[in-house]
């Protein structure tokens, strides 16, 4: 017989996995939820602070929120996925017993409770977004190509400016997960966001 479930979940919608193990349950049934990469789930997770709801931390560091089904589909943030329903799949959000709240293996980061499920869609976004810009840097108009995949990516991240004898530059982008390995110095990355920041004054 399975164990009845805690006292501070029992009244929630959905019944938390017991105690046994992690379990697929499948997204926009009770909830979509927001994915973050370790740096930018970290930073945004400061942000929240007390506004956040229940967060699952994965064994990698990726950060999950639960929102409101429909709430976030829209999004497009760099180093951020929103796990919903697809038309022609079913997509699931592998979700621990409520009693796991410590690592390393998935737990819950931030504890489930009837009093924190769900995270308000629109400062979630918020603090998502000010995330990206602060681990990321300033975020590129349009698709650009990986310096080093030679992949184009709709995640940008400038990783450089290269000066040329002429005295233009060509700036040099990432996607992010190759951004991480680029070697990067205080002046040049200084002076991509100032570039970056001028460009987007002038439009």
């Amino acid at each position: 017989m399975s164990p009845e479930p805690d006292v501070t979940t029992r009244a929630l919608p959905w019944t938390p996995p017991n105690s046994r193990g992690v379990e697929a349950l499948p997204v926009s049934e009770w909830w979509d939820a927001v994915r973050a990469a370790p740096a930018i789930g970290e930073h945004a997770l400061g942000l929240l602070g007390d506004e956040s709801g229940a967060v699952i931390q994965d064994e990698h560091g990726s950060l999950y929120w639960l929102v409101k089904v429909g709430s976030a589909t829209s999004w497009h943030l760099r180093e951020v996925r929103v796990l919903a329903e697809l038309t022609d799949e079913s997509t699931y959000l592998g979700v621990p017993p409520a009693s796991w709240t410590t690592g390393p293996k998935t737990h819950w980061r931030v504890a489930l409770s009837v009093d924190r499920c769900l995270t308000d869609a629109w400062r979630l976004w918020g603090a998502l977004a000010e995330a990206d810009r602060a681990v990321l840097g300033p975020v590129p108009q349009g698709r650009q190509t990986c310096y080093r995949c030679e992949l184009p990516t709709d995640e940008p991240v400038i990783v450089d400016i290269e000066h040329g004898g002429s005295g233009a530059g060509r700036t040099v982008y990432a996607c992010p997960p190759h951004a991480r390995l680029y070697q990067r110095d205080p002046v040049t990355e200084a002076a991509a966001m100032r570039r970056a920041l001028d460009r987007g004054r002038s439009r």
